[in-house]
C-alpha cells in the first residue's frame, strides 16, 4: 500500500509487489524512468497505477513523463484498468480528466461502479458530442445529485432538446406588440419538410416526437429514418443503433446541410463516416472535405488526398491545430513549404 497527496487529501492506493518494486530505488532512476514512459511490460492496471503514483509524485521529470503517457495512453490499456472492480476513485477521476473527449474510455469509466462524484461534475462541465450525451442519457448516474443535471444544462455543448429533457425550461421573452400585424403566408406543401409551425409549435412537436422515440421497436425507428422529417432525422441521427442512424443518411429528403453536421459531430461513427465518403455528390463540396480531413474516423490517406483541395488559409489552420493527429498537421506544414516554393 502507497499513499500519494492530492492537495490536502491523501489517497491510499494498494500496489502489487512487483509494481512496488517499480516505485522503490530498485533498479535505479532509469527504471522508473521507462515506467513512466509506458516502456516496461506490465499489465494495463498496473502500468496506469504506476502513471499515478509518478503523476502525484514528488519527482518532476517522473511526473511529467507519467503526463505524457496517459495522454497518449492507448485506449486498450485504458480499458484493461478501467475493468478492475477495485480500481480506486482517484485513478479514474485522472483518467476522467485527462481523457474526457475520447468516448470509447469514458463509456467504460461512466459504467464502472467506483466512479465518483468529482469526475461526474467534471464531464458534466466539460464533455461535448456522445461523452455528454451518453451521460445525459445515464439516468442511473443523473439520479446521484441533482448538480449533475444543472451542469449538463448549464454545458454550452448542451443542445436546446437535450436540457429540455432534463427539466430545463426555456426563459419567456415578453416581446412588445408590433404595430402592423404580421401577414400569414401560406407555405406550399411541395418541396423538402416545409412547414408553417411557429418556433414554439415547432420545439413542441420535436419535444412529442422524442417522446414518441422512446415506445418505438428497432424496426419502426429504422422505417422512421428512411421516410422521416427533418425532426425525425435530428433525433434519429443520434440513435447508438447503427441500423437506425446510418438509414438516415439514406432518407432521400436528407439535406446536404445535415450531411455536412453528420460529418463536423466528431462523434459520429466509422460506418457514418463511411457512407459518406461514398457520396460523390456529398464530398464534392467544400466544407464537406474540410470536415472530412478533421474527422478522427476519416482514413488517414483519404484525409490527406482532400488536403490538396484545402485553401491556403485552411490549410495553416491545420498545420497549428492541436485537434487532428500529428500526421495531419505534419502533412499540412509540408504542404505549407512547397506551395512556398
Amino acid at each position: 500500500m502507497t499513499e500519494n497527496q492530492q492537495g490536502t487529501e491523501k489517497v491510499q492506493i494498494v500496489i502489487p509487489a512487483e509494481v512496488a518494486k517499480i516505485m522503490s530505488k530498485w533498479g535505479g532512476h532509469s527504471v522508473r524512468l521507462a515506467a513512466a514512459r509506458g516502456a516496461l511490460p506490465m499489465s494495463g492496471h498496473n502500468l496506469v497505477t504506476v502513471l499515478f503514483v509518478f503523476y502525484h509524485g514528488e519527482n518532476l521529470e517522473l511526473k511529467e513523463e507519467a503526463l505524457s503517457t496517459l495522454q497518449t495512453l492507448p485506449a486498450q490499456i485504458l480499458l484493461a484498468a478501467l475493468s478492475q472492480p477495485e480500481l480506486h476513485p482517484s485513478i479514474i477521476d485522472l483518467i476522467v480528466k485527462l481523457r474526457y473527449q475520447d468516448s470509447v474510455v469514458m463509456q467504460t469509466a461512466l459504467s464502472h461502479r467506483m466512479i465518483g462524484i468529482k469526475s461526474l461534475l467534471f464531464l458534466a462541465e466539460n464533455s461535448s458530442g456522445a461523452v455528454l450525451d451518453m451521460l445525459s442519457h445515464n439516468d442511473e448516474i443523473l439520479r446521484k445529485t441533482d448538480v449533475l443535471r444543472t451542469a449538463i444544462i448549464n454545458n454550452t455543448h448542451a443542445d436546446k432538446l437535450m436540457k429540455q429533457r432534463l427539466g430545463w425550461v426555456e426563459p419567456t421573452v415578453v416581446e412588445p406588440e408590433p404595430v402592423v400585424e404580421k401577414q400569414q403566408v401560406a407555405a406550399s406543401t411541395e418541396g423538402e419538410d416545409v412547414d408553417t409551425l411557429d418556433d414554439e409549435e415547432l420545439e413542441e412537436e420535436v419535444l412529442s416526437k422524442y417522446q414518441e422515440l422512446q415506445e418505438m421497436s428497432v424496426a419502426d425507428k429504422i422505417k422512421m429514418a428512411l421516410t422521416g422529417d427533418k425532426e425525425w432525422r435530428t433525433l434519429l441521427i443520434r440513435e447508438s443503433n447503427k441500423q437506425v442512424n446510418t438509414a438516415v443518411l439514406k432518407n432521400p429528403r436528407i439535406s446536404e446541410g445535415e450531411v455536412l453536421n453528420v460529418a463536423k459531430n466528431r462523434s459520429s461513427s466509422d460506418e457514418l463516416i463511411r457512407i459518406i465518403l461514398l457520396n460523390r455528390d456529398w464530398v464534392k463540396l467544400y466544407e464537406m472535405k474540410k470536415a472530412l480531413v478533421v474527422h478522427p474516423r476519416t482514413p488517414l490517406q483519404t484525409a490527406m488526398r482532400y488536403m490538396t483541395f484545402l485553401s491556403e488559409k485552411d490549410i495553416k489552420e491545420l498545420a497549428k491545430s492541436r485537434e487532428v493527429g500529428q500526421a495531419i498537421v505534419n502533412n499540412a506544414r509540408r504542404m505549407q513549404m512547397t506551395r512556398k516554393r
